[in-house]
């Protein structure tokens, strides 16, 4: 990962934990569906982890948390 987008990244992981929340899921429940680990998924919502994830994975999540991906990619400057 770029570190020119470590902020974009933050901001997807905080809007992954942000719609998993609404959806009633723990961070187990999440990963459990996407067939990840759960430290993975805590690595992506954690604000102080720069960590990426592909679009591949993105896609997979918003299928799961029932959120068109675009939510994920709208940025706050």
């Amino acid at each position: 990962m770029k570190t020119i987008y470590a902020d974009k990244y933050r901001q997807i992981g905080l809007k992954i934990a942000y719609y998993r929340k609404l959806r009633g899921l723990t961070q187990e429940q999440l990963a459990e569906k996407l067939e990840l680990s759960p430290a993975f998924i805590g690595h992506v919502e954690a604000p102080n982890v720069n960590k990426a994830v592909s679009l591949d994975t993105l896609f997979d999540v918003a299928t799961a948390l029932d959120v068109p991906p675009y939510r994920f990619l709208q940025f706050d400057e």
